[in-house]
């Protein structure tokens, strides 16, 4: 067993791996969703507003009257009633039978376009545990891609992914609601990717996973470990040398698969020597932070209570970015590299504020005041740059070629 840190996660047995053969869900089957949460969120959503202010509306009016408004109170909570419950009988109909044309096969795949792709990602992003529990067709598991496509994690169907594969692994994993191809963003204008170039100008090996962002990031750090170990156990020639580049929640995805121990003698991790994580909240995300507090705000008052329940709906991927991960320790072998950007120059009070929008310079360098996660960590800080910008920088890749070398 290995000594390394663990978080609350399960320890794995060899071999232990989610399914590389996951269907792939079609358009119609989104949209089957789509009405059956038109339904639970914006149909419920509006019928609850309503009321609320209905009844204080008619409850003011009562006390001015000596009650004389009950009778319209009764017949407008029945009309109102009678028209939500018929459109929500209208889209639970829908969500039905479309559900019933998804299950048949029909119609194009969600995976066949770009468009299809964003969407599928984003809403796995959004509600991943949710789908992977109520609607386990529409949920991801974690796989490694190429083309667009999963690929078997056997000798065979990695010799034949990968048929010029090298002994040097780079693992790309992107952020919450993306997946494998937001990291070719701008390639025509950078002359590649991160990992196209690297594969030609080092001999890496670039390997690109895609990962249901909405699971909590230590379920995925178990994931992670395991597709990992397997990858090792079937890939074509033996691996020397892995390193891991993650974009916001994928460099704390790496860090919890990192801290995940397992039953096998030479786990995954032993080969990993650089963990390069781009614009990643190691101590937390105030956007996602602030939408917490907002969801307990607007809990407060019955008239918008309701669109609490739009906020309370987003995923454990999500909550686990109001924090980040500050207890969990590095790896002792491996070097870490963090990255993080901001809008105008570090010192400006917009990008003190905002960062790169999305993540503070302060918790993607994992340093605030006398905290500091990797003390030995290398520091790159991308002035005039958003989150998104990290995807395909030429800065940032000038210095993972350097780290990599």
């Amino acid at each position: 067993m290995s000594t390394r840190p663990m978080t609350n996660v399960a320890v794995l047995s060899h071999g232990e791996t989610e399914d590389p053969e996951h269907p792939e869900p079609g358009v119609v089957d989104a949209l089957a969703l789509a009405a059956l949460y038109a339904e639970e969120l914006i149909v419920g959503t509006a019928r609850d507003t309503h009321l609320a202010f209905a009844d204080r509306a008619f409850g003011l009016a009562n006390r001015g009257t000596m009650r004389a408004a009950r009778v319209p109170q009764a017949v407008h909570d029945a009309v109102a009633g009678s028209i939500y419950t018929s459109i929500s009988l209208a889209f639970t109909m829908a969500a039905t039978g479309l559900a019933k044309v998804g299950a048949d096969g029909l119609g194009p795949r969600l995976n066949d376009s770009p468009q299809g792709r964003v969407l599928h990602t984003a809403v796995n992003g959004l509600i991943g545990e949710k789908l992977r529990d109520e609607h386990p067709h529409l949920a991801l598991s974690m796989t490694v891609r190429v083309d667009g496509r999963p690929v078997r994690l056997d000798a065979a169907g990695l010799a034949a992914a990968f048929p010029r594969a090298t002994d040097r692994l780079v693992v790309f994993i992107h952020g919450l609601g993306e997946h494998e191809d937001h990291w070719n963003v701008r390639r025509y204008e950078m002359g590649g990717s991160y990992g196209t170039r690297l594969e030609a100008a080092a001999g890496w090996t670039p390997i690109y996973l895609r990962v249901n962002t909405g699971l909590s990031v230590a379920e995925n750090g178990v994931a992670l470990t395991a597709l990992m170990q397997q990858l090792l156990d079937g890939w074509p020639v033996p691996v020397r040398q892995i390193a891991m580049i993650g974009h916001s929640m994928g460099g704390l995805i790496i860090r919890a698969g990192c801290a995940v121990a397992t039953e096998d003698e030479a786990p995954w991790t032993d080969k990993l020597s650089d963990v390069i994580t781009l614009g990643t909240p190691h101590l937390g995300a105030d956007l996602a932070l602030g939408v917490s507090h907002g969801s307990r705000l607007l809990a407060l008052a019955p008239e918008i209570a309701a669109f609490a329940r739009i906020l309370e709906h987003r995923s454990p991927g999500i909550r686990d970015l109001e924090r980040g991960l500050p207890e969990l320790p590095a790896l002792p072998h491996a070097r870490y590299r963090l990255v993080s950007a901001c809008l105008g120059s570090a010192r400006s009070p917009l990008g003190r504020l905002l960062g790169d929008l999305l993540v503070r310079q302060s918790s993607a360098s994992a340093t605030r005041r006398a905290l500091r996660l990797f003390p030995d960590a290398d520091l790159l800080h991308i002035p005039n740059a958003d989150h998104f910008s990290l995807l395909n920088h030429p800065e940032v890749y000038r210095a993972v070629k350097g780290w990599l070398a």
